[in-house]
């Protein structure tokens, strides 16, 4: 069963427990793109209208269950109380007697903030304590972090399982776009996949593998495939215990319907030196690295682009932090764009890549949660909505 539509959860006089993702990048204190703020608003504008008394948490960061006062939320609830309009308390916990005592005289269209849920271990260990403590602020639970959606915590799938749930206009709008990706997609069909680890994408590749018709990779995690292949990589980055696990998916893929494309030229910088220079062809030289794909890669990416109908991109193809090693980044977004498919980008890197290429409302959506997206993809249940889909079923 469905997880319940928002407006299908009965709300007005009670106390709206929100799992938003509202991780957002910060740059000595200040926020650097607050579109994670921006994407939670309609889901807390349509349950203040409504008459809900909003009770927000989130994770900020990786603090490991200890209290790191650089990844306290001071900064976005100052932000969310802006975009919002109205003030947005932020707490200093986010379970005790003091934030209960908080939450009890919290009036309908009145909202706070609970403080980072990872400066708690119960969180990411699904602690049923630390999820009972949350559920005890609240009267519903509205899931709207699907960029979280994929891991097993307390805050998404433990209180889940303890309040009438419904998912948020964020979820369910992510969900839509995925689903063209997933169920009968227009062809050709396109993935890129690009980015520094191997580990985190090896299992998604493969099963991608399975899905789409032309699958190109790109990034630092390029070079292992490319070491994998036989060629020379220089000093590039090489992922070691996964160079076997490549090695097989290529041996695989070249017998089977050659989906993969891989870089043919690169953008290479010397240990020491400023300047970058290219490559003539698929090898390194010994001494330098690979900082981003080429203008053959490039053109070729481009023309793969150009001739495909759904296309799903996530993770840069380069060090697209520091111009000018965002050209290849930049260059296959704008393919993207100027494309006539349906086009989904996930990943913050990709996401804020594409706003930096001023294409970023020309692609056909934008999906907060790189790893979330990817996983659903590749058909494997995200936890977050089966938590919800439990939910479903047991209000019936």
């Amino acid at each position: 069963m469905p997880p319940l539509p928002l407006d299908q959860l009965p709300v007005e006089g009670k106390r709206v427990l929100v799992r938003a993702d509202l991780n957002v990048p910060l740059t000595d204190g200040q926020i650097t793109d607050d579109s994670r703020i921006r994407a939670s608003l309609p889901t807390l504008r349509n349950l203040l209208d409504r008459g809900a008394a909003v009770i927000i948490m989130t994770h900020l960061g990786r603090p490991k269950g200890a209290v790191v006062p650089e990844l306290r939320l001071d900064p976005v609830s100052r932000q969310l109380s802006d975009l919002l309009g109205q003030a947005v308390r932020k707490l200093d916990d986010c379970v005790g007697d003091e934030v209960a005592a908080a939450v009890a005289v919290l009036k309908p269209g009145e909202v706070v903030l609970l403080e980072n849920l990872r400066f708690h271990d119960g969180e990411t260990k699904n602690d049923p304590d630390f999820a009972r403590g949350l559920a005890a602020l609240a009267d519903a639970y509205v899931n709207d972090a699907f960029g979280t959606c994929h891991r097993a915590h307390a805050s998404v799938v433990g209180v889940a399982g303890l309040l009438p749930s419904a998912e948020g206009l964020l979820v369910a709008r992510e969900r839509r776009a995925l689903d063209r990706l997933v169920n009968d997609p227009k062809r050709p069909y396109l993935a890129i996949i690009g980015g520094a680890k191997v580990a985190d994408k090896i299992t998604v590749i493969r099963s991608l593998l399975a899905r789409v018709d032309r699958l190109l990779v790109g990034g630092a995690m390029a070079y292992t495939f490319l070491k994998a292949a036989g060629h020379e990589i220089g000093a590039s980055l090489l992922d070691r215990e996964h160079l076997a696990d490549v090695a097989g998916l290529l041996k695989e893929d070249r017998a089977g319907a050659k989906k993969l494309h891989l870089p043919v030229d690169h953008v290479a910088v010397t240990a020491g030196r400023r300047e970058s220079s290219l490559t003539d062809g698929v090898a390194i030289p010994a001494g330098s690295s690979g900082i981003d794909i080429g203008p053959r890669t490039i053109r070729a990416f481009s023309d793969l682009i150009a001739s495909s109908a759904t296309i799903f991109a996530n993770g840069p193809m380069g060090k697209f932090e520091e111009p000018p090693f965002d050209t290849g980044t930049k260059a296959l977004l704008r393919a993207i764009a100027d494309s006539k498919a349906f086009s989904v980008i996930g990943g913050g890197d990709s996401i804020a890549a594409a706003h930096q290429a001023d294409v970023a409302d020309r692609i056909g959506h934008l999906c907060t949660g790189g790893g979330a997206s990817m996983e659903y993809l590749t058909g494997a249940p995200l936890p977050g909505i089966a938590a919800l889909e439990a939910a479903a079923e047991r209000r019936l």
